[in-house]
């Protein structure tokens, strides 16, 4: 394994002891996502219940399988394999995938992770020397099968090299097996994966150019929070001294690779000698993500039960007053679609802090790049055909303002009422066919200087070539790549029919998101428009939509 395996993991950079002062729960905390805030009460949210997944070289210990287990019992995994099988005990044991799993799931009062009770099912996949993509992706769809087919989050912080791709002259382009893979298990199984991007050293970019999950770089403490896309990452466009290395690691064409940011510089973990270091890289801002779906995806089944629960009582008693509660309740099984989380999580990143107005939509932090440059300062902000910062995607996760996102509510629309309209903040899971659109009325007139973040997300369609007719991914069958449907996405005033005179828009034609945030110009009451431009595969689209504005009675 040894230096062959280190070009498949993301940078794992280990400074040595620490004192428990400088615990994982600074990312956990208030000064890296804001999720520990989530675990206390009222809120008691652990991920109890939730299937979480994990894809790497090696694996985590697991308590009773493995001797290192002994020394490191901060992490119980609730299943461990060897790609499609049962683990080996004390084989393939990794110390970097134990690490990736403490973020998730540690439970320590010193070093506890996201989602401390969710359940992770973890494989790997072996050395270089035993396998490929291949081998990869069976692992990867073993895991999506987990917990009777429950999985709402895999992880993967570790990635493939173009040099090993059998593909003549390898690009970025999706269409490696790997990718390719994880964008087909994501629409298929209906999981969000979240993949590590890769740092600057030309190795292992393979999968970050998937379509379907999220693609992390990685923050560091700037000022006692971590606000600053560190160094390390590949965030730049390829010109100047190692150019060469970032053509190797950014996406074909215009199409940005990072969605997200989070902690990871300096993060504080056990080894499996059970003593605490510091390690940085993507590797470890992905998990904080994925645990962050454990924790939003607790709260969403409890919100299912009781909706299903209020509907219930409404029909036994249908005069009484929470009847007609439960006839406008609006929370569904939709909440468990990953088109919903991924457009939520990115939504509710932060960008730029807020004075105290609530113009800024309450945003908590102001975000750097590598130069110092804020989120005013990204093409993002200024052109609607990009939509993501090519440094740090929609901004940084903050999992108290995803849950405030996620708590707004399923929207009820229709099309030709304009009276059904939408609270100021709402996330949907909906489909638009091909030339038409789907429209939202925001009911309460939008304050002027008041910022609007609408995030909508979809799925490129990749097909399993399913030779044997198993419904199953098995090793020498291939994937072949449907295309992705072109929307765009519009805030037009309530009146207004023509999407060219929107107040802001997003219309990449290449990305599966499109990201408004943009200040309102005037007070008045504003709709947001869902359109499907170009078909290039089904003639009907599903998406997941997330909005987050501030009516003018709610500054």
């Amino acid at each position: 394994m040894g230096r062959k395996i280190i070009l498949l993991i993301s940078s794992l950079v280990i400074s040595g002891f620490i004192t428990p002062t400088l615990a994982l729960d600074n990312s956990v905390g208030e000064k890296g996502v804001n999720a520990s805030r989530l675990h206390k009460a009222p809120f008691n949210l652990l991920g109890r219940k939730i299937g979480i997944g994990q894809v790497e070289v090696g694996r985590p210990v697991k308590l009773g399988k493995d001797k290192a287990a002994n020394t490191l019992k901060a992490i119980s995994p609730r299943a461990v394999f060897y790609r499609n099988n049962p683990a080996t005990a004390d084989k393939n044991v990794d110390d970097h995938a134990s690490m990736v799993a403490e973020v998730m799931i540690a439970q320590d009062k010193r070093l506890q992770g996201i989602a401390p009770e969710a359940k992770l099912y973890a494989s790997a996949v072996g050395s270089l020397n035993e396998g490929g993509q291949a081998q990869e992706c069976l692992a990867t769809q073993h895991i999506a099968q987990q917990n009777s087919g429950d999985i709402r989050a895999i992880n993967f912080s570790f990635g493939e090299s173009l040099e090993r791709d059998e593909r003549d002259n390898a690009q970025l382009d999706g269409k490696a097996l790997l990718t390719s893979c994880i964008d087909w298990s994501a629409h298929q199984h209906n999981v969000l994966y979240v993949v590590a991007g890769n740092q600057g050293k030309g190795g292992i970019p393979i999968p970050t150019d998937n379509f379907n999950g999220i693609t992390t770089a990685y923050t560091t403490v700037r000022k006692g929070e971590f606000n600053k896309v560190d160094f390390a990452n590949l965030s730049a466009l390829p010109v100047g001294i190692g150019s060469s290395f970032i053509k190797k690691e950014i996406n074909l064409g215009i199409r940005r690779a990072i969605s997200l940011l989070a902690p990871g510089g300096q993060i504080s973990v056990y080894n499996q000698k059970g003593k605490i270091e510091k390690v940085s890289g993507t590797s470890f801002a992905a998990p904080h993500i994925t645990g962050a779906v454990a924790l939003l995806q607790e709260y969403g089944d409890r919100a299912l039960r009781k909706a299903l629960n209020d509907r219930t009582i409404g029909r036994n008693k249908a005069n009484s007053q929470i009847s007609k509660q439960s006839q406008s309740s609006t929370w569904s099984i939709d909440s468990r679609r990953h088109e919903v989380m991924r457009a939520v999580l990115l939504n509710s990143a932060d960008k730029i802090a807020d004075r105290g107005d609530g113009l800024l939509l309450n945003m908590e932090r102001t975000i750097l790049g590598e130069k110092n440059n804020n989120w005013f300062d990204s093409d993002a902000y200024q052109n609607p055909r990009i939509p993501l910062d090519i440094q740090m995607g929609t901004g940084h996760l903050n999992v108290w303002r995803a849950y405030q996102q996620f708590k707004a509510g399923q929207a009820i629309t229709d099309n030709t009422d304009k009276s059904k309209s939408v609270s100021s903040m709402g996330w949907d899971y909906g489909k638009v066919a091909a030339h038409n659109y789907q429209e939202y009325y925001l009911e309460q007139p939008l304050a002027a200087g008041s910022h609007a973040a609408i995030t909508l997300t979809w799925d490129r369609l990749v097909v399993l070539n399913d030779v044997n007719r198993n419904q199953q991914y098995d090793i020498e069958e291939t994937f072949s790549d449907r295309g992705l449907n072109n929307l765009d996405l519009y805030l037009l005033p309530i009146d207004e029919d023509s999407n060219m005179r929107n107040v802001c828009s997003s219309s990449s034609p290449e990305d599966s998101v499109e990201h408004i945030f943009c200040p309102i110009p005037t007070t008045g009451r504003y709709k947001i428009r869902v359109y499907y431009r170009h078909q290039f595969n089904k003639p009907m689209q599903s998406y997941g939509l997330a909005w987050w504005t501030k009516g003018k009675d709610e500054l």
